[in-house]
């Protein structure tokens, strides 16, 4: 069976980056949850805490960057054979050291980074490169489905023992070896668009402006929930809010493949900035909690089709894609660092109302440039939907009344 399955995968690209991101997700997130049992386990000091998340975040910002310029230089194959084999030793290595202090803590947290920054630009444009874009945004739905519900259910092998928890992470990041089994015949030497080019695109800046603007302003509602509910309440709630996020990404990514990104991201936001605008004004009330908890988990399905595995394939077009998507991924990583962070510091200083009025603000602010942002889904493939989906229509009256 399972050489059956690797015979599937070598004869499949697409399917082999799939996989490939699939994996790499899912190992982001194991690693990292792995990474908070042990700071919380060591009960580190505030400010070796914050060391250890800087660390982490200028380990990934700087392997970003370099991995998507560096992509370009090597052949593919070999470039994600090291990326992988350097994610294995990197979940492998903390097992012989005494991660109970804060040096080892700090070179763990780098390797971590590091290992995931370093190819996850090209392994997002490999995921591009074999998806069409007039059904990118519903696979990537489906995709992001999977992804949660593998993390529901490989969480459950994370547990006090983190040697146990750190092997059980290297043998699914060794898994992803069978993706480079996948041969393209097809593969030409890519050419690394700069970063500069990128940032000068007004497609670009439409994007990127307002994801950076939520990214910022994100950051703060866990922290203020766990301040004014508990943290055991806020669980649940995030428990239920994960089961609307892996819905609505289905729900988005079909609607963004059949009306386009652009109205359905401005849709995502002004719900979204809906939510707290109420939250602002209620932010006691259990009822406006609910409230938001749904309008963010629908939000959350759109924007995590739309801003991590959509929008940036979509800019690059016929171009190499690796830089698009490394510039993509550094506000959600800048978020989570101010989330670790200064993130609870904040909510203990500043009142509720007046951090959620301020979140409103911003949001709402945020629609403006999407107003101007062109839609990436082609226009050829909406007039042929909307024809299509008008035939059908005039087809179910003539039967009506024939």
């Amino acid at each position: 069976m399972f050489s059956n399955l690797l015979h599937i995968i070598s004869v499949n690209k697409r399917l082999s980056s799939i996989i490939l991101l699939i994996n790499t997700f899912v190992w982001l997130s194991w690693i990292s949850l792995i990474l908070r049992e042990v700071v919380t386990m060591a009960a580190f000091p505030d400010n070796e805490v914050f060391i250890v998340w800087s660390v982490n975040f200028c380990g990934a910002f700087v392997s970003i960057l370099v991995g998507a310029l560096l992509a370009a230089k090597f052949n593919q194959t070999h470039f994600l054979l090291f990326w992988i084999l350097l994610g294995v030793t990197a979940s492998l290595i903390p097992i012989f050291m005494d991660i109970t202090t804060i040096n080892n803590v700090i070179i763990m947290s780098c390797l971590f980074s590091v290992s995931i920054g370093l190819g996850l630009p090209v392994c997002m444009a490999n995921f591009a490169k074999y998806t069409v874009v007039e059904n990118r945004a519903r696979l990537s739905g489906v995709m992001f489905l999977l992804i949660m519900i593998l993390e529901a259910f490989l969480f459950t092998l994370i547990t006090q023992n983190i040697i146990t928890s750190l092997l059980a992470s290297t043998c699914w990041r060794g898994f992803a070896l069978a993706c480079l089994f996948a041969k393209d015949s097809n593969e030409k030497r890519r050419f690394c668009v700069s970063f500069i080019s990128i940032v000068k695109e007004h497609s670009f800046i439409s994007y990127i402006v307002p994801w950076t603007m939520f990214s910022l302003v994100n950051y703060l509602s866990a922290s203020i929930g766990i301040n004014v509910h508990g943290e055991e309440f806020m669980y649940y709630l995030m428990f239920t809010e994960n089961i609307l996020i892996g819905i609505f990404a289905i729900i988005g990514g079909f609607l963004c493949d059949t009306i386009g990104r652009k109205r359905i991201t401005i849709c995502g936001f002004i719900l979204l900035g809906l939510g707290y605008a109420i939250l602002g004004i209620y932010p006691l009330s259990m009822i406006c909690l609910l409230f938001y908890t749904v309008v963010d988990g629908i939000a959350w399905g759109i924007f995590y089709v739309v801003f991590f595995f959509t929008i940036w394939g979509d800019l690059a077009h016929e171009k190499s894609s690796e830089t698009y998507y490394a510039l993509g991924s550094l506000p959600y990583l800048l978020s989570n660092f101010l989330r670790l962070t200064i993130g609870p510091v904040i909510a203990n200083i500043i009142s509720a109302y007046a951090i959620f009025s301020f979140a409103a603000f911003f949001l709402f602010l945020a629609v403006i440039p999407l107003m101007f942002a062109p839609e990436t889904l082609p226009e050829k493939k909406l007039r042929e939907r909307e024809l299509r989906q008008y035939i059908e229509k005039a087809k179910k009256i003539k039967e009506k009344y024939v």
